[in-house]
């Protein structure tokens, strides 16, 4: 091998090197960062590992919001209708943020209580996240025993 081949090929080697390590840290850092969306039926089942950092979706519970007076740690409950799970959470709520409205939070379990890091609320009556949606949707038709549909009476004229 002559030295300008041998040159060629050492740059070949450090650029395949220093791009496999760019790509490694990349890969760490997005995994690091990756936080899935969860019911609270999935958590109570124990679909997610301790200390896990996760998405927690559902419905504001009815007569849960509890704030103390001048403070801002807020206490309230999640539910997907099957099951139900408090969440603690101490900075400024969203100004959509009310019960019975869909709430994403992002945070970790300690001690049997999600602690959120970041409370989002939906924008209106309709929307609610898709992912949600079809989480919500099967936990409800995983548990429903399928009930009869009645037949209407034909309409037609005779």
């Amino acid at each position: 091998m002559s030295p300008t081949q041998r040159r060629r090929m050492l740059l070949v080697v450090l650029v395949v090197a220093v791009a496999g390590i760019a790509t490694a840290l990349v890969a760490t850092a997005l995994q690091r960062n990756v936080a899935y969306l969860y019911t609270p039926a999935e958590v109570k089942g124990g679909q997610v590992a301790p200390e896990a950092r996760f998405r927690l979706g559902g419905m504001v519970a009815k007569g849960s919001f509890k704030r103390e007076p001048g403070a801002l740690l807020a206490r309230f409950d999640v539910t997907d209708g099957d099951a139900m799970l408090p969440v603690s959470y101490d900075r400024i709520l969203p100004d959509l943020f009310r019960e019975g409205q869909a709430v994403v939070a992002t945070g970790r379990m300690v001690d049997g209580v999600f602690v959120a890091e970041d409370v989002l609320a939906k924008h209106d009556e309709t929307y609610m996240p898709k992912e949600l949606a079809d989480k919500m949707g099967q936990a409800h038709t995983k548990h429903q025993v399928p009930a009869a549909t009645p037949t209407a009476p034909s309409t037609e004229a005779r």
